[in-house]
């Protein structure tokens, strides 16, 4: 089982790279997700899940996440192949929580080298987006 601390990771690289764990056949759990990271400008990236957030209807979908532990759990689906059996199989084996739960405190966590932010400014955390959406949660440390 691999531990993974997501503060100041970009979104889109540690989902690849979960997505390819995954597929071999680990265990992956990623701790602290609303830290993570989405490079670009504030307002275009906040216009952009809003408007994602807009489509469908309430009774017919589709239903859009808020929480930035789901949102982080749905961009690593993106990159399975969800719909055929190794994909499911490979998406069970992935755990996502906000903050850092009490089991994994003393664990050790690793960073992914390739997927850390290296810019300055320019980026919002998962957690700014969240809030920005609606979702109501508390950082368990």
């Amino acid at each position: 089982m691999k531990v993974i601390d997501a503060e100041n990771h970009v979104l889109g690289r540690l989902a690849s790279h979960v997505a390819k764990m995954l597929l071999e056949g680990e265990q992956v759990v990623i701790v602290n997700a609303e830290k993570a990271v989405i490079i670009g400008d504030r307002d275009y990236i906040f216009e952009k899940y809003r408007k994602r957030m807009e489509i469908g209807s309430v009774r017919k979908g589709p239903r859009h996440v808020r929480m930035p532990d789901r949102i982080l759990r749905r961009t690593v689906r993106g990159m399975l192949p969800y719909y055929k059996p190794s994909g499911k199989a490979a998406y069970r084996r992935l755990r996502v929580y906000i903050g850092v739960p009490e089991e994994y405190a003393n664990v050790e966590r690793m960073k992914i080298e390739d997927a850390l932010n290296r810019h300055l400014t320019g980026y919002v955390t998962l957690g700014e987006v969240a809030k920005h959406l609606g979702a109501k949660f508390e950082v368990v440390e």
